[in-house]
């Protein structure tokens, strides 16, 4: 490793992080001035290495939304798509951004062009309802990927099972479809050798999210899961077989590597070390993670980071000698881990504990997103039969300021952290 200052390197990761998010909103902004359409994707099984290889700037707009809550212009957008017609209780993703879309694009980071394709996956049951509004709208066409998930728990397939290359194959021919709506959307023949280009970039990206995940098992911890985390996640999405992604995570894991070896902890002192369970609460961002920062806690791992990051933090490899059906074989494989995630998040925070050296489990049910939160009471039961892990459950929402009871919270996880101190008061007597 080059010789670098502290100065120079650590914190480094969060600085160029923002710095290439607001270089991506610019690329968005500008594709809406030039009146080109975008591919509207998600997260989970986003497909950018196809949608890049034609060129077609990529919205995500679950991130747009968390954007207005982050800046606290959420509720305007929530409350315009309610006057509009949409329910004050389904997902706030979705309503924010239909309020995106009713003022024409306009957005906190900018100007959002407008669809000209939207790609999505069976990982989140909003998703499907959520691209039917834009068709609507837009009548642009829509392409539905059906990603076969884990059938029971722990029922995965692996290569080398049948049932395994057949869903593999089943992937590929829906994939080899959507090659062929990008080239009547854009006119462009598919060019194999850019594809194999912009997948090794998303290399880049998988292995570094892999290994940053890893070096956080370091005591202390060399990043915030949480507020850190989140960055990181806009990165690995947005620029996503992009040259300047693969590059970023290189640096970052440098970074992280370096602030291992010389002993440099996400915060000075690192009391509690804790997991987060589900998805931020975006209208008080900073202060919900005040809320365990001032006991010395600090989230060295989250559910969030696996299954926004679209399953990337299993570091999967695309073969580029053949691309089209390692892509098949690699979004089978990350879209299902991200869905487990979710689905069988307790045995998932279970490898954490494990792994990471966990003191307690911080969950987050939201009003908005029944896909995240449903069977989180269940599943937090079932880890504490299994662990007899101490957790939090503190309910909020990712997007509705208007649900989001701050003082209430304060106080749930001040007699959360009463709790563990007490715990390990007693452990000490014991020993």
């Amino acid at each position: 490793m080059t010789e670098q200052i502290p100065e120079t390197i650590v914190g480094r990761g969060n600085k160029e992080g923002a710095s290439l998010f607001r270089d991506w909103f610019a690329e968005l902004n500008q594709a809406s001035d030039e009146g080109r359409g975008a591919a509207y994707v998600f997260v989970m099984g986003s497909f950018n290495e196809i949608l890049k290889s034609f060129d077609l700037p990529v919205v995500f707009p679950e991130i747009n939304s968390l954007q207005t809550a982050v800046r606290r212009v959420a509720h305007e957008y929530l409350e315009e798509a309610e006057d509009h017609g949409y329910s004050p209780d389904i997902c706030g993703y979705v309503k924010a951004d239909i309020g995106t879309q009713l003022r024409g694009g306009e957005h906190p980071m900018g100007q959002i062009p407008k669809p000209a394709i939207t790609v999505l996956t069976n990982a989140c049951n909003t998703y499907l309802k959520w691209a039917e509004a834009w068709e609507r709208m837009y009548e642009m066409p829509m392409v539905t990927i059906d990603v076969p998930g884990t059938r029971f728990a722990g029922g995965e397939t692996w290569q080398g099972n049948q049932d395994f290359e057949n869903d593999r194959k089943y992937v590929e021919a829906q994939i080899r479809d959507l090659i062929t709506v990008c080239e009547k959307v854009t006119g462009k023949k598919f060019d194999i050798d850019k594809l194999r280009e912009i997948m090794g970039h998303a290399n880049g990206i998988s292995s570094g999210w892999k290994s940053l995940l890893e070096l956080n098992r370091n005591k202390p911890s060399v990043f915030n899961a949480l507020t850190d985390g989140t960055i990181y996640l806009g990165v690995a999405n947005g620029l996503r077989g992009d040259e300047r992604g693969a590059k970023y995570f290189q640096d970052l894991v440098e970074e992280m590597e370096y602030k291992v070896a010389n002993n440099i902890g996400t915060m000075t002192e690192e009391e509690w070390r804790l997991v987060f369970v589900g998805v931020p609460c975006y209208p008080i961002f900073r202060r919900f993670n005040e809320m365990f920062s001032e006991w010395k806690g600090t989230f060295v791992h989250s559910t969030y980071l696996w299954f926004a990051s679209g399953g990337s933090n299993v570091g999967f490899q695309y073969d580029l000698s053949d691309p089209v059906a390692s892509l098949a074989e690699g979004s089978l494989i990350s879209v299902r881990d991200s869905m487990d995630s979710m689905f069988h998040h307790d045995r998932v925070c279970e490898e954490m504990i494990e792994g990471f050296g966990i003191d307690g489990v911080v969950y987050h049910p939201i009003k908005s997103c029944r896909t995240v939160s449903t069977g989180l009471a269940d599943g937090r039961r079932a880890l504490t039969e299994r662990t007899g892990i101490p957790s939090l459950f503190i309910e909020s929402d990712m997007m509705d300021q208007r649900v989001v009871a701050e003082a209430q919270m304060k106080n749930r996880a001040d007699a959360f952290f009463e709790g563990l101190v007490s715990r390990r008061e007693q452990e000490l007597i014991a020993h």
